[in-house]
């Protein structure tokens, strides 16, 4: 699986919108479009960001292993 497709499942099994993920980022919903596609990479900090917000380990939401680790 690649790492966009990898952002893209979880924001939509969490029943959130590109737009909604974008404004946990403080970004707009074109930038994060744009990592979500694989256009551009997103920096480590957002990926943080994300983890912490999903409550998942970085190491499935850069989709280095395949089983999602809770953080708390």
């Amino acid at each position: 699986m690649y790492l966009y497709q990898r952002l893209r499942d979880i924001r939509e099994d969490n029943d959130k919108t590109q737009a909604e993920i974008a404004k946990v980022l403080n970004i707009t919903t074109q930038q994060y479009q744009l990592y979500e596609s694989g256009k551009r990479e997103m920096p480590m900090h957002l990926f943080k960001v994300l983890a912490n917000y999903y409550n998942i380990s970085l190491d499935y939401l850069s989709d280095l292993v395949n089983t999602p680790k809770k953080l708390r």
